[in-house]
This record gives structure tokens, sequence and C-alpha cells, in this order.
């Protein structure tokens, strides 16, 4: 009897440790993710040299409402009507929906599920198979009710890294939004600013038709007077007639801005025939804020929306991670099922169960390894994405500023030039009047001084685009705090789910 209880207990003992060591070879045999990661980093801006290009000149960083520097109320009242009804912004504003409904779709994810099924079936049963009588070959009706709730344990925090994804890139889409709105009110102070330009140009066109039609006069009395001949009078009136053309093609030129300024506002081109001339005025003076390279990458909407990009990436790889382990589901379910409806509701009906579901992935001819690459792939992307954004911010900032210095130091020498070309030009028409000259002389200067007028407004306008990208540049008033809000956000998704385990 000994023996046969010693033989058993070996018995017993071999299949434990044989189990064990199935156990153990199946966990070594499992899908894994050695040798599979990145040696990516985002830059940091005191990777580059800006020292030079950016200097802090104790200036400010742009306000939200930056553009009323410009002292125009047309202007703003047309960045209003775009922000209220431009259908880019209503994209946008779309994309930051359904980035918020996935990050909700996430969030569900980490919580418990309880459902409720109800279902009636009637049904013949065979009277030759398994069915015994008196069911055999009859109809019967069955009534099932069931209440069922399950719970992920995610031990290894798979859906709480799916829930942080989602929420970062809920925050890039909002970033990017605001990047939309940004480019889309600079777009609108340039376009308003190039119909300041076509306005300044027009009133040198028709200053320059008023010249030349006294010219046209004066060459008619010289001709009467036997100083000058018919070639001169036709050359007067050929100019004469490319003036006025100039002023109505400038004409064209601002309807057309007129036009795109409308539809920039969101609205149909007859909005454009009540805009009126542009009031715009000089602006801030320019400097650049202190700490400039650093405190760009929360000022600039698409800096921080490449960066909450990289941010959504790297819980993609941890919630890839997680898939290579095991995955503990525990459900229970209660509820009552019977044929017909006599015993429907009574407590015989009555059915119920508990327990856990474990998933283990031993054998997936590489899927989950080549989903994880996928996932670094994408980081290192992102990465890239982060890097070229940011360096392109930086040499933007440094390109905008630059053109505004350049413009001031032109603007000194060409006001200069203006005012000696105007001179030259008024003399010279005095000497055509009083027979001192000829008119060659005279229309020379007469172009020296119209080119001169042209090159002074032109940088005058210059001077203020270049200020307008400068501003948008430097992130149009935009300051990131989404940051340690998603931070807080992803430390309650933590809380919950290790308070809903225990």
């Amino acid at each position: 009897m000994k023996s046969r209880t010693f033989a058993s207990s070996t018995t017993n003992g071999a299949l434990k440790l044989a189990a064990s060591a199935l156990f153990v070879t199946a966990l070594s045999a499992c899908a894994n993710y050695a040798g599979i990661h990145s040696e990516k980093r985002i830059a940091t801006p005191n990777q580059f040299d800006t020292a030079r290009t950016l200097p802090g000149e104790n200036g400010h960083w742009p306000a939200a409402n930056w553009v009323e520097q410009f002292g125009d109320a047309q202007l703003t009242q047309l960045i209003a009507e775009a922000l209220k009804g431009s259908p880019t912004l209503e994209q946008a504003g779309a994309r930051v929906g359904q980035a918020r409904a996935y990050s909700e779709s996430a969030r569900a994810g980490t919580l418990p599920r309880v459902d409720a099924n109800y279902a009636l079936t009637r049904q013949q049963y065979s009277g030759v198979a398994l069915v015994p009588p008196p069911f055999s070959g009859s109809w019967q009706t069955e009534n099932k009710a069931l209440v069922t709730a399950s719970y992920d344990l995610d031990i290894w925090g798979k859906h709480r890294e799916a829930l942080k994804a989602a929420v970062s890139q809920a925050q890039a889409a909002q970033a990017e939004a605001q990047f939309v709105k940004l480019t889309l009110e600079t777009a609108i102070a340039r376009a308003y600013n190039q119909l300041a330009r076509l306005y300044a140009l027009r009133d040198i066109a028709a200053q320059e038709v008023a010249r030349r039609e006294r010219i046209d006069a004066i060459t008619a009395g010289r001709i009467a007077t036997g100083l000058d001949t018919k070639v001169e009078r036709e050359t007067a009136l050929s100019n004469l007639a490319t003036s006025r053309a100039n002023v109505t093609a400038i004409d064209g030129s601002i309807a057309s801005t007129r036009f795109q300024l409308a539809a920039l506002a969101g609205e149909g081109p007859d909005r454009g025939l009540s805009i009126a001339r542009p009031a715009l005025g000089v602006g801030d003076e320019v400097r650049l804020p202190e700490n400039l390279p650093a405190d760009l990458l929360g000022r600039r909407p698409d800096i921080v929306a490449a960066r909450w990009r990289v941010d959504a990436t790297t819980h993609d790889i941890k919630e890839a991670k997680a898939e290579f382990y095991p995955d503990i589901n525990l459900s229970a379910a209660i509820g009552l099922d019977a044929l017909g409806f006599g015993h429907f509701l009574s407590a015989a009906g009555r059915i119920a169960s508990v327990g856990p579901a474990i998933h283990l992935p031993i054998f997936d001819a590489g899927a989950l390894r080549a989903q994880l690459k996928g996932r670094y792939a994408q980081f290192d992307e992102a990465v890239a994405v982060y890097d070229q954004t940011l360096i392109a911010a930086l040499s933007d900032v440094a390109t905008r500023l630059s053109e505004v210095r350049s413009s001031d130091a032109q603007l000194v020498d060409a006001t200069a030039a203006e005012q000696a070309a105007r001179r030259a030009d008024r003399l010279a028409i005095a000497q055509y009047e009083g027979g001192l000259t000829n008119q060659l002389t005279v229309l020379n200067a007469d172009v020296i001084a119209l080119n001169a007028e042209q090159a002074v407004a032109n940088l005058e306008m210059n001077r203020r685009d270049q200020a307008i990208a400068l501003a948008s540049a430097l992130g149009g008033g935009y300051v990131d705090t989404s940051f340690n809000e998603v931070r807080r956000a992803d430390a309650l998704a933590d809380a919950s789910s290790v308070g809903a385990a225990r």
C-alpha cells in the first residue's frame, strides 16, 4: 500500500515538474523585443549657434492681439471675421474634435465595462441528434438575459500608454489648430499690407501722370515757339498714356487684393468691395526678447505640435512593448436562461460565471516585433520632423530680423536718394520750361525720381511686411500651457488604473 502511495506521489511530482518545465519553456519561447530600439533624441536650442544672429535685446514677445500694434481697426475686423467663419479653421477644429474623441475612446479602455444582453431564439431541434425527448423534433423558444462585466487589469500599462498617446495626439492637433490660426492671421495682415502698398504706388503713379501732363503741356508750348518738334510731342503723349495705363493696372491689382482678403476672411468677393484704403502705422519697435531660442519652444505652435507628436510616439512604443506580456482580463456574468417563458424568471433559470482570462503571445510569426519596429520608425520620423521644425523656426526668426534691419538701413539712403531725385526733377522741368534743356533730360530726371519714390514706398511696405512676418515667426502671442496639464492627466490615469486594480 505504501509503495502504491509512493508511486502515486512520485507520479504527481513528475507531472508537476513537467508542467513547470513546460511553462518555463513556453515563457522562454514567448515573443520578445530584444534588439529593437532607437538612439534618436530630439534637438535642443543650445545645440545651435544663435548668439550673434538672435541676440537678446530686452524686447517683448508678441501679444495675442499683435496686429493691433499697426493701429488699423479695419485689419482687426477682417481678422475677427476670418476667425469666426474661415473654412480652414473649421477643418482644423474638426481635426481637434476627432483627436479628442479618440482620446476619450482610449480612456474607456482603462476602465471596467458592463454590458446587458437579451436574446430570444425560436428553434426546432433535431429528432435524431443529441437533443433527447421530449425536446427532440420540437420547436422551442429560448429566452436568455445576461449582464456581463469585464476589466483588463492592464498590469503592463498597455491601455494607459494608449490613453497617453491619444491625449498627446489631441494636444498636437490643438497646437496645429493654433498654427493654422496664426498662419491665417499672418496671411491677412500681409495681404492687407500689400493692399496698402498698392495704394501708395497708385499715389505715386497718379503724381507721375500729373508730371507727364505738365511735360506734355510744356512740349506743346515749345513746339509753338519752334524749340521742339512733333517728335517730342508724340514722345510726351506716349509717356503720358503709359503712366495712365500704370494707374489702371494698379487699380486692377487693388481689386484682386480686396477679393483675396475677402476670401481669407471667409466671405464672398462682394465683401472685398467694402474694404477701404488701409491706414496702417509703423508698428512697435522691433527688438528681440531675452532667452529667445529656449523660450521659442513654447511660443511657436508648430514646434509645440511637433513635440507632442514625439511624445505620442513614445507612448505608442510603450504600448507596443506591453503587447509582449501576458494580458489578464477579469470577467463575470449573471443572468437568466430558460426554454419558454414559464421558468424564465424563476431561480432555476439563473446562470452565473466568474473568472480570469489570460492571454500570452508565444509565437506570432514576428507580428509583434514588426509592429514595434514600425512604432520606432514612427518615433524616428517624429524626431526628425521636430528637429527640422526647430531649425526652420530659428532660421525664420533670424531671416525676418535680418530683413527688418536691412530695410531700416536701406531706407536711410533711399530717402536721401528720393529727395535728391525730386529736386533734380523739379529743376529739370523748370529748365525745360525756360528753354534751357531738352526733353530727354527732363524724361531721364522724371524716371529717376519715379524709381526713387517707388523704392522708398516699397521699402517702407517691405519693412512692415517683415515686421508682420517676424511677429508670426515669434509665435504671434501663442503660449503653450498644455504640457503640465497633460502630465497631470497622465498621473490621474495612472492613479485610477492602480486604484481599480487594487
